[in-house]
């Protein structure tokens, strides 16, 4: 029986349901994933969001915890819903990826000041700022999952939708300074999330 969250609008199917149908969903995500990632310099990785990048992650969540209480299922919901994208905004889980076990916390405290002032989001000449979700924010500590957005104005959305303009990802840190330009496959994704009233 699906569940379904009047709020967000987020159905979602119990893990019987979910297993049915998992090859197929996860396949689809895999694709769907492939424009999505944006490697910025060595270690940092940029995923944009959207509802169906969510409900998979939900229903992933779901089935390793092996969730099927309503109460829980709407714990899932309420803390993965925050990285849906509002109205002209773009969001994003920024993974810090250190595959060395003895480099994680040196490299995660060299990057403590991480915030809004650093990471840019770039249409054409516009370099527009990223909001940092606050809950995870700890004095003098920096996780390595972030989630990240960026409200974009008309004439932002427009030249993104349209290819008027380059699109970068940036991050301007003292210890990490890197910028990647988006390939058109991977403009052409996310634009797709500006589309829609989310």
């Amino acid at each position: 029986m699906p569940y379904h969250d009047h709020h967000t609008g987020i159905t979602v199917l119990d893990i019987a349901e979910y297993e049915k149908q998992r090859p197929a969903f996860r396949a689809r995500m895999i694709e769907a994933k492939k424009h999505r990632r944006v490697h910025v310099g060595p270690i940092m990785t940029f995923v944009f969001e959207n509802r169906d990048t969510v409900v998979f992650q939900i229903q992933e969540m779901m089935r390793v915890e092996r969730i099927v209480h309503e109460d829980q299922i709407q714990h899932e919901i309420d803390t993965y819903s925050r990285l849906l994208p509002s109205h002209n905004e773009l969001s994003a889980t920024l993974l810090i990826e250190i595959t060395e076990k003895e480099k994680i916390k040196p490299t995660l405290d060299a990057l403590v000041g991480l915030t809004k002032d650093s990471v840019f989001l770039i249409v054409g000449e516009h370099e527009i700022e990223a909001a940092f979700d606050e809950e995870q924010s700890e004095e003098g500590r920096i996780s390595a999952v972030q989630y990240i957005r960026w409200t974009l104005n008309e004439i932002e959305i427009e030249r993104l939708r349209f290819g008027e303009a380059d699109v970068s990802l940036m991050v301007r840190h003292p210890n990490y300074h890197h910028f990647t330009r988006l390939t058109d496959e991977q403009r052409r994704a996310i634009a797709q999330d500006l589309s829609s009233e989310a």
